[in-house]
């Protein structure tokens, strides 16, 4: 394996600054990376190796220019394919967008773009980002790079196999219930959800349009920061983005001081349901964290024992509208269209075929709980509960800086064991709901390997709105005292491909 692809984004970045390496290079072994372990991995659903290639040319020219350019310029990322890319294929995951190429790029591309990270390519996910393994997508699932048999989270496995995997050293995913947290964990990466509206959401194909949050991926809290710092601040197209300024989530990085904070454990978000070994290591990072000089408190947040099925009402309601778009009349896929149908059988055709079971699945649930005579008993009561979310959040926060919990509540399971059983996959992301329905703030760190199968384990800081330099501080810190004790970062462990 090339020297060059097991850098962290900060190292790399330096060194093509110093002109020690060039982006070329750098971003040459990054494709090769793919072209020897994807057939494997199934990370990428398109790579753009020209168009990688001609952006590294292009940085590699400015600096020999004499050009400052940004502190990630010249280094490679895997992009999550729910986020549009002028020209370049975007499908969600999904048959229903096949042969899809936007005419404009998603806010957070135009971002990466201005500041010279280069794009590889697009990765898989569950289709339309519904699922917690993306065994889910019409291309075929992703596999854990710990353990090919076992998936890489979900929906968005793709950019954290890309990172464990080697492929790249950054990536982008989105987050509606879980769907970057829940991955890092498994994959033994860093995953960040922003504060909602703090990342804009133009050309983020839209979910669930109050719960989807773009976010920031990578092997280490720093690179993380680095990356959140490109793709964050206000967006006038989008009407729920932030005008605030962007908290200096570097500085707190580069901080990572934890003494005299307070640092709550949610009761309702530890204890039974845990895979031991699970357990055993998030309480063991706990324990770290006090010896670090932080105060450790237990909260008690009742109204998130109802956050799953408040969850599994607002978010398929959302989707039945947001994906009524997808009809077969104005992009994707189109089946019947022979003049010898009308346009009704042309839509009921083309979402029949175009449509995973998944999201079928989550569109007839939506539309049922928005249906007449159900409004307000489904959805309306689930809003009920999301405002008691919020207020739990906020009773918690006035006792505690950060709150913590495990991440996921097991290690990464083998693919094909809970795809049959919807509400088994949906426990998966029991710990990580409560802070996309209160629009708060959460990261996901790697902390250690579980003893009985020796697979990655997560912990998750989660933060006040607008208070996300508050991850920073607690995971920047956690990391460095657990890299001190193993004496390397943990995904370094990761099996060879």
């Amino acid at each position: 394996m090339s020297d060059l692809i097991r850098q962290s984004a900060a190292v790399l970045a330096e060194a093509i600054r110093r002109r020690e390496v060039s982006a070329v290079e750098v971003t040459t072994a990054h494709l090769d990376r793919i072209g020897a372990v994807d057939d494997q991995v199934h990370a990428f659903l398109h790579v753009d190796a020209e168009a990688a290639l001609a952006a590294a040319a292009g940085v590699d020219a400015r600096i020999a220019a004499g050009e400052v350019l940004g502190p990630l310029a010249g280094v490679p990322l895997a992009l999550k394919d729910v986020l549009t890319m002028h020209g370049v294929p975007t499908t969600c995951g999904s048959r229903i967008l096949q042969g899809w190429r936007p005419p404009y790029d998603a806010s957070v591309v135009e971002r990466l773009r201005a500041a010279d990270i280069i794009i590889l390519g697009k990765t898989n996910m569950d289709e339309f980002a519904m699922g917690s393994s993306t065994e889910h997508s019409a291309y075929g699932p992703t596999r854990n790079p710990w353990d090919l048999d076992r998936i890489p989270g979900g929906s968005g496995g793709g950019s954290a196999a890309a990172l464990a995997a080697f492929e790249a050293p950054l990536a982008i995913g989105t987050d509606t219930g879980g769907s970057i947290r829940q991955p890092a964990a498994v994959t033994g990466t860093v995953g960040v959800k922003p504060t909602y509206g703090a990342v804009p959401r133009y050309g983020l194909v839209a979910l669930a349009s109050s719960l989807d949050q773009a976010g920031p991926c990578a092997r280490n809290v720093m690179d993380t920061a680095l990356l959140h710092a490109v793709i964050a601040g206000h967006d006038p197209r989008d009407s729920t983005s932030l005008d605030v300024p962007v908290p200096d989530v570097v500085a707190a990085a580069q901080r990572a001081d934890v003494r005299g904070m307070r640092i709550g454990l949610v009761r309702q978000l530890t204890g039974e349901g845990y895979q031991a070994g699970v357990s055993q290591r998030f309480e063991e990072a706990v324990r770290i964290l006090e010896h670090l000089g932080a105060t450790i408190v237990e909260v008690d947040c009742p109204s998130f024992d109802y956050a799953l099925g408040a969850y599994y009402l607002i978010l398929p309601s959302e989707a039945s509208s947001n994906l009524a778009r997808f009809d077969g009349m104005r992009y994707g896929l189109r089946l019947g269209d022979d003049g010898e149908h009308s346009v009704e059988q042309v839509m009921s055709l083309t979402r029949e075929a175009g449509f995973g079971a998944e999201v079928k699945r989550r569109i007839m649930l939506g539309t049922y709980a928005l249906s007449s005579g159900y409004y307000d008993a489904y959805y309306g009561s689930a809003q009920k509960v999301r405002t008691l979310i919020q207020r739990d959040f906020a009773a918690a926060f006035a006792s505690a800086d950060v709150l913590v919990s495990p991440t996921a509540p097991t290690t990464a399971f083998r693919i094909g064991e809970k795809v049959d059983d919807p509400l088994a996959m949906y426990l998966n992301d029991i710990a990580t709901i409560p802070v996309n329905l209160a629009g708060n703030a959460a990261m996901s760190l790697p902390v250690g390997l579980a003893a009985e199968d020796g697979l990655p384990v997560g912990l998750q800081v989660m933060a006040p709105a607008m208070a996300d330099e508050r991850l920073y501080l607690v995971g920047a810190a956690l990391e460095a005292a657990l890299r001190d004790q193993w004496g390397h970062l943990l995904i370094e462990e990761a099996p060879a491909l």
